[in-house]
């Protein structure tokens, strides 16, 4: 059951947020990778003993702009693919979800990143990446579609496109470009250790960054290895260590138990809701995309904790229906199935 602080409005929120989110004005632009998943065709086996493997588009940002757009919001993404079948595909498919892909580039040389992901039994997620180099890696700043960084009331990025040259140039670019234009800087991590050099180069490339976001968003996983600390739950170690001046607000998602937040006025936490999980997939893009969305709308949100707690439960909400498919993007979900859960919680 839904916080009564939260419930009375969800309704609303849903509502007030669609259609508004289309307008130009509220345009989340994604920047950063796009790929191939490989998701094994049974759950809770190893890379090694899964017996085959069905593709799945995904990539952290793209992944977000398809989840705005899907819950009735305005997105556009950034980034490079191999001019190859699995490149058209996925601009193909940012393309049926309308998603801008305009910002979209081809490269003739390398391929489309490819990754295989698979959850274990013991609940542990297991990477392998095919990116020697692919072609979101050689994203390079004349390349940039800097009209479209300049539409953006959000520009949302991860740490991966920082990781080699010459896309990590480009992303500073265009952050620049976005900063300069008024746009909200949104920054998810999203640790990937396997695709750095070592943890050193992955903690210092993560923290260049940091103190230009104005949203971001983290797991308690990556509390502990950006901080060094035993407790990702502590405040204290979070507000000391990871709250810098300029930020508005600071989320923290735990899972199946929902995410904590941090304001310059105020903290707390909002619950999830249980489902039963398959994949866990593109749940933390969910929720990105869904609190993406109801701020794109609402750029004060962070300022009202009420209503912060509730555009918070609708990213929830985003993320537990994600879990119960596989794969990243074809598990996202609809502003209408989103509606109809919400229905059914706050009933």
């Amino acid at each position: 059951m839904a916080d009564e602080s939260i419930s009375g409005n969800l309704k609303d929120l849903s509502l007030s947020t669609n259609g508004a989110a289309t307008k130009k004005s509220h345009l989340v632009v994604c920047f950063g990778e796009m790929l191939i998943d490989f998701v094994p065709t049974v759950g809770g086996v190893s890379l090694a003993e899964a017996p085959a493997f069905e593709k799945a588009p995904g990539g952290a940002p793209a992944n977000v702009a398809v989840c705005i757009a899907k819950l009735g919001g305005s997105s556009a993404f950034i980034g490079k693919v191999g001019e190859d079948d699995f490149g058209r595909m996925l601009a193909d498919i940012l393309k049926q979800h309308n998603v801008d892909n305009s910002g979209m580039r081809f490269d003739h040389d390398a391929r489309t990143a490819l990754a295989f992901v698979t959850l274990t039994s013991e609940g542990e997620r297991e990477f392998v990446f095919f990116r020697n180099p692919s072609a979101d890696m050689l994203l390079r700043e004349s390349e940039l579609d800097v009209d479209l960084v300049k539409k953006a009331t959000i520009f949302h990025y991860g740490s991966i496109s920082l990781i080699e040259e010459p896309c990590r140039s480009t992303q500073l670019a265009a952050m620049d470009i976005a900063k300069r234009s008024g746009s909200i800087l949104s920054y998810d991590p999203n640790l990937r250790l396997p695709l750095w050099s070592s943890e050193d180069a992955a903690r210092s490339g993560i923290m260049s960054v940091w103190n230009l976001a104005d949203v971001i968003k983290i797991s308690e996983d990556e509390i502990s290895f950006l901080t060094g600390a035993d407790d990702p739950n502590d405040d204290e170690v979070v507000l000391k260590r990871l709250f810098h001046p300029t930020l508005k607000l600071l989320l923290v998602t735990e899972g199946s138990a929902g995410c904590r937040y941090y304001t310059k006025e105020f903290k707390g936490r909002v619950h999830g809701i249980k489902v039963k999980a398959v994949d866990t997939t593109g749940a933390g893009d969910a929720f990105v995309g869904g609190i993406l969305k109801c701020l794109a709308s609402d750029a004060d949100l962070y300022q009202d904790e009420k209503r912060l707690r509730e555009a918070l439960f609708f990213a929830n909400v985003c993320a537990a229906l994600t879990v119960t498919g596989r794969g990243g993007i074809p598990s996202l979900p609809t502003q209408e199935a989103v509606q109809q859960t919400l229905t059914e919680v706050t009933a």
